[in-house]
C-alpha cells in the first residue's frame, strides 16, 4: 500500500494521490548565488521545512535542481534537472517533474509544485488546492495558491495529462510565463490569509532571510 513519508496511507488523505515537486533550480541572483533552500530559518533549513510540511500531504517528493545533485543527497530524495536547457524558468522545472513522474508508472497523476524558498508553507496546501479545482468543475485542470491579493502561480497543481502540451509550449513556442500557459487551460485559485504570517512568504534577498528569522521566532513564541 502506498504511504507518505509520514506513514499515512494514501486512502487516509482527502485528495487524489499527489507527488510533491520542490523547485530549487533557480540561480538565486539576489542572494548572490548559492542555494536559497539551504538557508536556515529558526535553526532549520528552508528545504527541510518544506519537506516536513509536504511529507504528510504527498505520496512522495522530488527535487528539481540544476547543477550537482549531490548537494541535496542528505534529503534522500530524487534530484532531477530541467529537461529544457538554458534555465527556462519554473515551467521547465514543472515539466521535468511531470516527466519524472510519468517514468515512475505508479498511477499518480498529479504533481504539487512549491518553491524551495518558502519556509512557512501551510499543512493543508494539497487538500485545499484540490478542493478549489474540484469546485470549479472538470473543465478546470489546474489550481494555484493566493494569499491576500497576491497570486502564486508556482505553488500549484499540475496534471500529468497536460505534460505534452506543456512541452510543446516550452520547446516550440519558447513560452516562459506560467500564467500565460495556465490561462489556456483554466485554473482554480485557493485563498489563504496573508496575516499574521503570509504562508507563501519567500526568501529572495538577505533582507527577506532576516525577516523570515523574525517571523519564525514570533511563530515559536520567542
Amino acid at each position: 500500500m502506498l504511504r507518505t513519508r509520514s506513514g499515512m496511507t494514501m486512502t487516509e488523505i482527502p485528495h487524489p494521490p499527489t507527488f510533491g515537486l520542490i523547485l530549487a533550480g533557480g540561480l538565486a541572483r539576489r542572494m548572490g548565488g548559492g542555494d536559497k533552500a539551504k538557508i536556515e530559518i529558526g535553526g532549520v533549513s528552508i528545504l527541510d521545512r518544506v519537506i516536513a510540511t509536504l511529507s504528510a500531504q504527498c505520496a512522495g517528493m522530488v527535487i528539481n535542481a540544476n547543477g550537482d545533485p549531490e548537494r541535496f543527497a542528505d534529503t534522500g530524495l530524487p534530484v532531477i534537472a530541467d529537461s529544457v536547457p538554458g534555465f527556462a524558468g519554473p515551467l521547465a522545472g514543472v515539466l521535468a517533474g511531470l516527466d519524472w513522474l510519468a517514468g515512475q508508472d505508479n498511477g499518480i497523476e498529479w504533481i504539487l509544485s512549491v518553491p524551495g524558498d518558502c519556509p512557512f508553507l501551510p499543512d493543508d496546501l494539497a487538500e485545499r488546492l484540490h478542493a478549489a479545482r474540484r469546485k470549479m468543475g472538470s473543465g478546470v485542470p489546474l489550481a494555484c495558491a493566493r494569499s491576500g491579493e497576491w497570486r502564486h502561480p508556482v505553488i500549484g497543481l499540475w496534471p500529468l495529462a497536460l505534460r505534452e502540451d506543456l512541452r510543446k509550449a516550452l520547446v516550440e513556442e519558447d513560452l516562459r510565463k506560467i500564467e500565460v500557459w495556465t490561462a489556456r487551460h483554466g485554473i482554480a485559485v485557493a485563498d489563504w490569509p496573508d496575516t499574521p504570517v503570509d504562508p507563501f512568504f519567500n526568501v529572495n534577498t538577505p533582507d527577506d532571510a532576516a525577516r523570515a528569522q523574525q517571523l519564525a521566532a514570533q511563530m515559536a513564541g520567542g
